[in-house]
């Protein structure tokens, strides 16, 4: 695949036209949720708002969301252009590669480096060192990355180094058979075990935080307890979906937010200086895309947190 532009690569599925007929099975359903069912490969806000904006039509015609469809009729899909962006370049910059092979790539990351480049982090990024370590990754959407750690999260996060080898990761996360399992200090004294299952979606108060909401999509976070220290406790969480920050947004719902999270700790007492969020990605399994074998990676906590829970052990308290 040619390098011709990063972006035009990246999302070259959002400049073709595409056509489909709605299939009787979806009669009386919502024409949003019908769209959903046909393009999965997009997400229902960005098919509403091209509805709106008359790039969706429903037999020639323009529709509203909420139509309802009754199977049969044409949808035709043009989406529009995609504005030109400066590509990524390669920067050279340490990872830690845990495992590499012709399909993947496995890396530790360090809490403070940003995964991909944005308005805030145009360069410097997770995106820019692969780019730099595997030169083809520059003819693989998103540069193989299929999914993220926040800023100051850190721990195990896996590339592809293939396209197919990334719609196969792709599927496995939408399947739910990618298990990630994180390590969390989190505030107070929560209970032992649980399974949270609330809506995660974006904040109406601030568009730069996530929130539990009715509007959001579902997430699910199971936990348990693995030591309390009166004042907080590491907590194994093991995601079911995943919803941007969904472990930070679950805990503040149920009023235990992470230690160290400025942005999730509205309404509760706040009484650790902690420089980042105490979330560290300690495990990742899948099935390797080239033969369904099981693979599973796991990652020690980091300096920062080994001296938190070590401080936390002494006397229950971080200043």
């Amino acid at each position: 695949m040619g390098r011709k532009n990063y972006n035009a690569d990246w999302d070259a599925a959002f400049v073709a036209a595409m056509s489909a007929a709605v299939p009787s099975a979806l009669g009386g359903m919502r024409l949003d949720q019908a769209l959903a069912r046909l393009f999965p490969q997009y997400s229902r806000n960005r098919l509403q708002a091209w509805l709106r904006s008359g790039h969706i039509t429903l037999d020639g015609k323009s529709a509203q969301p909420s139509h309802p469809v009754a199977g049969g009729e044409r949808i035709v899909l043009e989406p529009p252009p995609v504005p030109e962006l400066a590509s990524p370049q390669a920067q050279r910059m340490p990872l830690k590669v845990v495992h590499e092979d012709a399909q993947l790539i496995v890396i530790d990351k360090p809490a403070g480096l940003v995964v991909h480049p944005g308005a805030g982090q145009p360069d410097r990024t997770l995106l820019n060192a692969l780019l730099a370590h595997a030169p083809a990754l520059a003819g693989v959407p998103r540069a193989g990355i299929v999914h993220r750690l926040d800023k100051d999260t850190s721990g195990l996060l896996v590339v592809a180094k293939t396209v197919s080898a990334q719609a196969d990761l792709v599927k496995q996360l939408a399947d739910r058979t990618m298990r990630r399992v994180y390590l969390a200090i989190v505030q107070g004294d929560p209970p032992a075990s649980g399974v949270i299952d609330a809506p995660v979606g974006r904040d109406v108060r601030a568009r730069i935080r996530m929130a539990v909401t009715h509007r959001g999509k579902p997430a699910r976070t199971a936990f348990r307890v693995l030591e309390r220290f009166g004042s907080a406790a590491l907590v194994e969480c093991r995601l079911e979906t995943g919803r941007t920050h969904q472990i930070r947004v679950h805990f503040q719902h149920i009023r235990h937010p992470l230690v160290g999270d400025v942005v999730y700790r509205r309404g509760t007492r706040h009484g650790f200086a902690f420089p980042r969020q105490a979330l560290h990605a300690a495990e990742l399994s899948l099935r390797h895309p080239r033969d369904g074998k099981l693979m599973i990676w796991r990652s020690p906590l980091p300096r920062d947190l080994k001296r938190l829970l070590d401080k936390l052990r002494d006397d229950g308290e971080w200043n």
